[in-house]
């Protein structure tokens, strides 16, 4: 992971120091358990823990890295370190254990801690988008289908869609966090040859996780791939929403825009440039994501009880994957809170180009008339496309429109030309509780 887009409070969730204490949580768990029962002699855990009461885990990880580049084994190093600080009673740390019962188990700890932190970013990002769901809920602005104007709709109605999808989002995190937390102590091949499924599940127990029902020397790697899926699935709403800003930003639209500081400069070049920047960079961070999310899928298929091609990779997926979403989210709610909304620029471009958009409102007008779909289709259709050509005004043509007129009396003509288009607005904020 790179400094730019570290944040503080996720980064000592990824730190050596925050690691090792954590494998440290895990060998003391499982000797207090094994202590208790009489596996190993019950004075140890206590001995280990009072060496270990002021040691500085920065110092510990700096002195397992050092032993490990003598021996080539991470877990073994700070297994060696715990010996040299606590002495003899720290020889009977990881009775019966193997190095993915730590690892593994650590690692759902540091998982668990980081998704619950993005977790909780996510929910203050949802709620931003429901405050701006709120305050433009009755605000029109045009419709888009494939770059092309359609037919208005609500601002709020757009805010409130991706209201929505971070909800869904919040409730996968939740399923992630829960899929996560489990761990193993089962041994060598995940059989309990030398330790027993009561010390795993009491150890477990002490750390807040649940036993792997079933495990190898690993656990399985689909939890961990659909962590990450989740992750790349939520990092595509944010790019959604960050597209959508680009689009509406571009100069000859001008309807959002992204906020833009003081001494803020747009280009080297063109002091005028005001350039979404912010949003780029969140589309091509949702790309990486999405990238480690395939990579976390390889992960899955490992041979027979084990091997460690997943190893390596994961040492970046999860720092990496875990705070750049947590970048993403805190990131687009900067934006989000900060927003520019040029409530000028959307209405002028409501009517800018004529109101074409009205051409469904009549084609059902006619239908109900008795018209047949396809006729009143093409009689709609040549005075759109007559106004566009000509820039004379589509209500206009449709008034003068014989065929129309036929069907529609000029009372009823203006009451579909005054069609409220955010009639059923409040509808469906209702279904949100708004």
């Amino acid at each position: 992971m790179i400094e730019r887009y570290w944040k503080d409070e996720i980064k000592k969730i990824f730190t050596d120091e925050f690691k090792y204490r954590k494998w440290y949580e895990v060998e003391i768990a499982v000797a207090e358990v094994e202590a208790d029962m009489g596996i190993i002699p019950s004075d140890v855990p206590e001995k280990v823990r009072k060496s270990m009461e002021d040691v500085d885990f920065n110092w510990v990880a700096k002195r397992a890295k050092e032993i490990e580049r003598e021996v080539d084994h991470d877990v073994i190093a700070f297994l060696l370190t715990i010996e040299e600080i606590a002495g003899d009673p720290a020889r009977y740390l990881h009775f019966g254990m193997t190095s993915s019962d730590v690892v593994d188990t650590a690692n759902s700890l540091i998982l668990k801690n980081a998704l619950e932190l993005n977790l909780k970013a996510l929910s203050e990002l949802s709620l931003s988008f429901r405050e701006k769901a709120n305050e433009y809920r009755y605000q029109p602005i045009m419709g888009r289908t494939h770059g092309v104007f359609a037919e208005p709709t609500s601002l709020g109605l757009k805010f409130l869609s991706y209201y929505s999808a971070f909800l869904r989002d919040i409730e996968n995190l939740r399923s992630a966090i829960e899929k996560i937390s489990y761990g193993k102590i089962s041994g060598a091949v995940g059989n309990y040859s030398f330790i027993s499924p009561e010390v795993e599940e009491k150890a477990l127990h002490k750390l807040g996780l649940k036993p792997e029902p079933v495990s190898t020397q690993i656990v399985p790697r689909d939890r961990y791939a659909y962590v990450f899926d989740v992750i790349a699935i939520s990092a595509g709403n944010i790019e959604k929403f960050a597209t959508e800003i680009r689009l509406l930003q571009r100069t000859e639209v001008g309807e959002l825009e992204e906020p833009f500081g003081r001494k803020q400069r747009g280009s080297s070049a063109m002091p005028h440039k005001r350039n979404p920047i912010k949003s780029e960079r969140l589309c091509g961070l949702a790309r990486l994501l999405r990238g480690y999310a395939h990579t976390s899928m390889e992960n899955i298929a490992l041979w027979h009880e084990r091997d460690i091609s997943h190893s390596s990779t994961e040492r970046f997926l999860m720092p990496d994957a875990l705070s750049l979403y947590y970048y993403m989210v805190t990131l687009l709610k900067d934006i989000v809170d900060r927003l520019v909304v040029n409530v000028e620029r959307i209405n002028e471009n409501l009517v800018k180009y004529g109101k074409f958009y009205l051409s469904e409102a009549i084609l059902l007008a006619l239908v109900k008339k008795g018209v047949r779909r396809g006729e009143a289709y093409e009689w709609v259709k040549e005075s759109a496309h007559r106004a566009m050509k000509s820039g004379e005004p589509f209500e206009e043509l449709i008034r003068k429109n014989e065929n129309i007129a036929k069907y529609l009396t000029p009372e009823e003509l203006e009451e579909v030309l005054n069609h409220d288009y955010l009639r059923n607005v409040d509808a469906i904020f209702k279904r949100f509780g708004l």
